[in-house]
């Protein structure tokens, strides 16, 4: 068991990095987003404030480093250069999937990553299918306990699990489970997508039995029936997978939906995001925090300084954003009206 969770994250990590694995035809509407040019801002730059508040947590910046790995000796590295950077930057921390934490001993590390970002955010992530297959609250209270996590994340990924050679495909009865563990768990429980979006309907059953916030992690970024295709070995699957190039919601369509039916729930926008002005597009729709993955994951495989440069980057991109529209915080930039919607 150990060996196959150290192949499959192994190959994972290397198919992103090194395969284009975005889906065809497909975007996270973003270039439908236009913020209109403010010449006249009337603010200092110097003086724009991206602090803001997610949750119960006070946050330097609206910006969290999104799931991506662990599990795996590459891992380790990878989370621990994003972890040291994460805390002098002030970002949210969430961590790749936690399932390897309880069925195998090797690779801990990867997810004890407190030592290098003991006052960040963290957040834990477990596949909402493990809740069918063994996992239940003790289980994800030993994750919480391991990992010092300041919250648990359920990700959804139906699509990926078919494809995927060791996939877990039963996904009945879910939502009472879910139900079950923010009932018991005594961190605040979210739910995320691995990219193909959560529109407003799942949102609104999952904000009823007690979710904490939604990620909309949709669809516009990496593919992971695009990625596990690439694993496979199976012709019927890798063929199979090709149809589902175009699927998923677009991060634009669910950050608007689920702003629009929900609008005190708190929302992660995340799927595609690759700059600070994609990320000032989604908090004008509505975002409250915005997670990057693949645009920040080569840097962390060589080192912190790598990964500080590429996040500094991003919070430029940001503040000349708000600059742009005269918006000096972040609640200015959440309730602009220098943002539209190109049909």
């Amino acid at each position: 068991m150990a060996d196959s969770i150290n192949k499959r994250k192994s190959d994972h990590i290397q198919i992103v990095l090194n395969e284009e694995v975005t889906g065809t035809n497909m975007t996270t509407g973003l270039e439908k987003v236009k913020l209109i040019h403010n010449a006249l801002p009337e603010i200092d730059f110097e003086e724009i404030e991206v602090s803001t508040q997610f949750l119960d947590y006070k946050l330097k910046t609206p910006f969290m480093i999104s799931s991506m790995t662990g599990g795996a000796a590459m891992a380790e590295t990878i989370n621990k250069n994003l972890a040291v950077a994460a805390e002098e930057k002030g970002w949210i921390l969430a961590l790749g999937s936690t399932r390897a934490l309880i069925e195998s001993k090797e690779h801990h590390a990867s997810f004890q990553l407190r030592t290098y970002a003991p006052t960040i955010p963290i957040i834990a992530n477990l596949g909402a299918i493990q809740l069918n297959y063994g996992f239940g609250v003790d289980e994800c209270k030993q994750i919480i306990e391991i990992t010092e996590a300041n919250s648990l994340v359920l990700h959804l990924n139906s699509i990926q699990e078919v494809v995927q050679q060791e996939g877990n495909t039963n996904f009945k009865d879910l939502l009472n489970k879910i139900e079950g563990l923010t009932r018991n768990l005594d961190v605040p429980v979210g739910v995320k997508e691995v990219g193909w979006g959560i529109d407003s309907s799942v949102a609104k059953k999952l904000y009823n039995v007690g979710v904490s916030y939604i990620d909309t992690a949709g669809a516009g970024g990496t593919s992971w029936s695009q990625v596990e295709k690439l694993r496979s070995q199976e012709i019927i699957k890798k063929t199979a997978a090709e149809a589902f190039s175009e699927w998923g919601n677009p991060t634009v369509d669910c950050i608007t939906s689920i702003n629009q039916e929900l609008k005190t729930m708190p929302l992660i926008a995340s799927g595609g995001m690759n700059t600070g002005v994609d990320a000032a597009k989604a908090i004008a729709l509505g975002a409250d925090t915005v997670g990057f993955a693949k645009s920040i994951l080569k840097a962390a495989t060589h080192s912190v300084d790598d990964v500080l440069q590429v996040m500094e980057i991003k919070e430029l991109e940001l503040r000349m954003a708000m600059f742009g529209i005269g918006a000096k915080t972040i609640k200015d930039l959440k309730k602009t009206n220098r943002v539209k919607l190109i049909k």
